[in-house]
């Protein structure tokens, strides 16, 4: 049961792209440590602004 709530977790955290900031933090801090690791939120920004186009400037439709 126990290791069945655990793969539903995972699975949920994957789907929603909850792990994709702690991916991008280990990644960055396994390339170099020292380099600055931008906010969750700055993170989520450049993650929407990359796949759907800047707002600001005119983008934001994805098809």
């Amino acid at each position: 049961m126990r290791r069945a709530a655990a793969w539903l977790r995972w699975y949920v955290t994957e789907l929603t792209g909850e792990n994709a900031y702690a991916r991008h933090v280990a990644r960055v801090r396994e390339v170099d440590p020292s380099a600055p690791v931008p906010s969750r939120r700055a993170f989520e920004r450049e993650r929407v602004e990359r796949r759907y186009g800047d707002p600001r400037n005119g983008g934001g439709v994805c098809c």
